[in-house]
């Protein structure tokens, strides 16, 4: 089966669009969206993993319940909120790729019908990881925490390093986002059958 576009490269970015993909969840598109919105407002040159954090933690609720009780949502957002004026400004000029965590695919998760703005290549490769992350435990379309586990799995993008800046210790709060996908799991089909539902 061929891919759906080229997988992009690190120079030239791959068209991720925030249409209906069949591999992904409402709640990831509507992430998508926002992720997008949020770049192009402040006039960055990609779309990065940071951007997916921020548009996770202000939609997606069962994203928001991994971090637990206390302030470090509420210090976390505080933080993200200030990229546009602050610590992001040094990221405008420059591509995010970590190299940290190979791209699954041959092909990005989603395609973006905007043409003038690009996914940084550790995003890209992220929604690669949610969408196999999803498909391996056998649910064919990926959940937000999918793609929040999928940031936390590249310890050099930009969405890791928010979050120890604003002091989250992200295995903490990825263990948390494991156990709530595997709830999610059962909560949806149900496992009163005795089967083991897969590990995460």
């Amino acid at each position: 089966m061929q891919p759906r576009i080229p997988q992009q490269s690190a120079d030239s970015g791959g068209a991720v669009r925030a249409e209906s993909d069949d591999r992904l969840r409402a709640e990831v598109i509507s992430v998508v969206a926002g992720a997008r919105r949020r770049a192009m407002r402040d006039g960055d040159r990609q779309i990065d993993t940071a951007h997916l954090l921020h548009s996770l933690l202000e939609s997606d609720p069962a994203v928001r319940t991994a971090f637990g009780e206390g302030p470090q949502t509420v210090r976390l957002l505080g933080y993200l909120v200030q990229r546009s004026i602050g610590y992001g400004l040094q990221w405008q000029s420059a591509v995010e790729d970590s190299g940290a965590v190979p791209v699954v695919g041959a092909a990005t998760a989603v395609r973006d019908t905007s043409r003038d703005i690009r996914w940084s290549p550790s995003a890209a490769a992220a929604l690669e990881r949610a969408v196999a992350r999803a498909r391996r435990r056998g649910e064919h379309r990926a959940r937000g925490l999918d793609l929040f586990v999928a940031l936390l799995a590249d310890r050099e993008c930009r969405a890791v390093e928010v979050l120890l800046h604003s002091g989250v210790e992200p295995a903490e709060v990825g263990a948390r986002a494991a156990a709530g996908l595997a709830d999610a799991g059962r909560e949806e089909w149900g496992s009163g059958d005795g089967t083991a539902w897969p590990t995460p």
